[in-house]
Formats: C-alpha cells, structure tokens, sequence
C-alpha cells in the first residue's frame, strides 16, 4: 500500500483557479483609478479654481489619513505640516530666488522636518494626549512663523509669489491659466497617489494597520510600535508639505492663517467626511467640503451653520464616510 504522503492530490475535471474579484482589481489599481478621475475632474466642476483646491486639501487629508486613518491616531497638528510646507516654498522663490520645482522640493522637505519634530516631542503619548500634545505645538509653529516677518511677512503673509510661467522639459507653460495650473497640481497629487498607494501595499503598510488594530499583539510579534508610529507620521508630513507648496503656487500668497488650528480641525473633517482609512475618500471628503462651503456661501454669511450640521448628519448617520459607506455597500 503506498504512503499518504506521496499521494498527489488531482484537480476535479474542468476546475480552474477562481478569478480575482472586480473589487480586489479596483484595490490593486487603485492609484490608477484615483487618477483617471483626477484628470477629467475639471471637465464637470463649474469653474478650474475650485478643482484644484479641491486636489491640494485632498492630498493634504491623504497625509493626514495615513496617520488617522492607517495608523489611528488623532492629530490636531497638521496645520503645522501644511503651513510649513507652503512657508518654505514661498521662501524659497521669494527670498532665494530659486526655481518653482525647487519651492516645491523644498516644501516637502518643510513638511517632513516640521513632522519630525513634533513626531518625536508627541510620539509617545497616546489618544487625546496625543491630539492635545500635537495641537500645541503646531501653535508654537504658528506664532514661530508669525515672528519671523523679515521671512513670512507676519500677520500679512508671505505675498509675491508669482510664477507666470513654467518650464517642463523645454516646454513652455503658462501657469496664469487655470486649466494648465490645474493639470501641474494634478500631476505632483498623481504621483503622490502612487507613492501612497506603494507604501500602504508594502509590508511596511501591513506593519502600520497592525498597530492600529492591536498594539499590543505588534509589539509582541517584534515590532518597534514607536519607530514605526514616528516614520508614519513624518511621512505624513512629506504629503502635508508638498499639499502646502501646491496651494502656495496655488494662491501666490501664504497667509498666516494656513498655520491655525482651524486649518487642522478642516481636514479632520474632511477625512471623516470622506472616510478614514480609505484610499480615495479624503478626495471625496474634500469634494463635499469645498462644494458645499462654495454653494452655502453664496446664500449666506453663516455658511458654517449649515456645514457643520451637514457634517453632524454625516457622522452620525455615515459613521464610516462618504467613500467608506459606499464601499462596504458595494463590497462583494
């Protein structure tokens, strides 16, 4: 009688492998699809300049996602991160006279110093410790940069950032004219898409949900639950920053504003609008944001009012988002 061991299991006749599923497609070209909509978005918005605002808070609600949503924690500091990422790209046009792909370089490079930096002071605290910490110090960013006026301007901003035409592979565009402006945005929040996209498919981004989901069971399994919390967050602070170069060449004016704590407590509402920890929701989030102050605004002044009540319904009725409840609809 021959062993079990040698025993070749046969495939039933006509059994073939199950396909993969039209969702589990969609996840993996994810970046893709993102961006498909990201280029035909100004052909059914009413006017560009919307569109691309719409894209900058995006990509900034994208870096905040990845530490709210990916890694579940709460931080009421990215103001700081999007501020100094516009600061340091005005800087760099306006006091150094360097190159606008240079503001922007060095804008990301902002973002990802300032997320360090707070990183390391508030990594280690946790829950509305965490938020409280981060809060503080993205106001001692603000009144940093408000100081600094021989740099930032102070209370009037950083003005003067004019960049009337740009240079890509010897090809002259104008920036003046809002669809090209808006298809240069586009561009940087494409391949922002795919970088994000490649970290969260990476075994790096299965180390991040991990931790959210169990901290504990992370450490245990050899993990450094702290490294791994403080490069997510600089990380973050690479997307907050290049989102705030982009609305620095956006508006050609940074002003102090941007560094507030308003600016932080926007895109906690725009990614809970959207739907924590999913890709494309901080976009949509975004979207019904910047839509709904635009419309409400020109029936009133209390515009707020009417958002923050929409924003309510939202979260008690959409718990999961915009994007997230539509997804657990329609997920096989």
């Amino acid at each position: 009688m021959q062993s079990s061991t040698n025993e070749v299991i046969q495939p039933l006749p006509g059994a073939q492998a199950s396909p993969v599923g039209w969702f589990e497609l969609a996840k993996l070209h994810r970046a893709s699809l993102a961006s498909l909509v990201v280029l035909v978005f100004p052909l059914v918005m009413p006017f560009t300049a919307l569109a691309a605002n719409i894209l900058i808070y995006g990509l900034f609600a994208l870096g905040f996602n990845l530490v709210y949503g990916y890694l579940g924690l709460l931080s009421f500091g990215h103001a700081a991160l999007f501020g100094t990422g516009a600061y340091f790209c005005g800087i760099a046009i306006v006091h150094l006279g360097l190159p606008w792909y240079a503001g922007i370089g060095l804008g990301v490079v902002g973002g990802l110093l300032m997320a360090a930096v707070i990183g390391v002071l508030a990594i280690r605290t946790r829950g509305i410790y965490f938020a409280m910490v981060t809060m503080a110090l993205s106001q001692c960013a603000y009144y940093l940069f408000y100081e600094a006026v021989d740099w930032t301007g102070g209370e009037n901003g950083l003005r003067g950032i004019n960049i009337h035409q740009i240079s890509v592979f010897g090809l002259k565009l104008d920036f003046i004219n809002p669809l090209t402006r808006y298809y240069v945005i586009a561009a940087f929040v494409i391949a922002a898409f795919f970088v994000l996209s490649r970290i969260l498919a990476s075994p790096f981004g299965a180390v991040i949900e991990a931790v959210r989901e169990n901290e504990a069971r992370a450490r245990a399994s050899g993990y450094d639950v702290t490294t791994t919390r403080l490069i997510t967050f600089v990380l973050s602070g690479g997307f907050c920053g290049l989102a705030g170069a982009l609305q620095a060449l956006h508006l050609s004016i940074v002003p102090i504003e941007i560094l507030h704590y308003d600016t932080s407590g926007i895109v906690v509402m725009i990614a809970l609008l959207g739907g924590m920890g999913t890709f494309f929701g901080p976009m949509i989030g975004a979207a019904a944001f910047l839509m709904l102050e635009n419309i409400v605004s020109t029936w009133t002044v209390h515009w707020q009012l009417i958002v923050g009540a929409v924003f309510m319904i939202c979260v008690l009725f959409f718990p999961a988002g915009i994007w997230g409840t539509l997804i657990k609809r329609i997920k096989p």
